[in-house]
């Protein structure tokens, strides 16, 4: 069965840090690019990062919102994806996703974890 399961949310105060997790299993990571996304109460869900397959460039890409701060990271050996989060601002507050999707469109999400950025 395809799952993707973000993990490492939580609270903290601005200027801190968070790492997100996102593990898959079901499928060969190699074949996909994973993105992470990330949606504000009461807002549309937005894209930060993605990072694309091995199979393809690997390569990585920004929002500019969080360019500077936020860094994609994948290991394939342990199925998992990387969203390390710096210098965390109030307005960062949102769940945030993981989804991977390979060059044929299909597309897979994980539930979610929640973000609180607050003093």
């Amino acid at each position: 069965q395809l799952r993707l399961v973000e993990s490492g949310g939580g609270l903290v105060q601005p200027g801190g840090s968070l790492r997100l997790s996102c593990a898959v299993s079901g499928f060969n990571l190699d074949d996909y690019a994973i993105g992470w996304f990330r949606q504000p109460p009461g807002k549309e869900r937005e894209q930060l990062a993605c990072i694309t397959s091995p199979n393809a460039d690997g390569n990585t890409y920004y929002v500019d919102s969080v360019k500077g701060r936020f860094t994609i990271s994948r290991d394939n050996a342990k199925a998992t994806t990387y969203l390390q989060m710096n210098d965390l601002k109030p307005e960062d507050t949102a769940v945030y996703s993981c989804n991977a999707e390979n060059l044929a469109g299909f597309s897979y999400w994980g539930q979610g974890t929640q973000v609180t950025v607050s003093s």
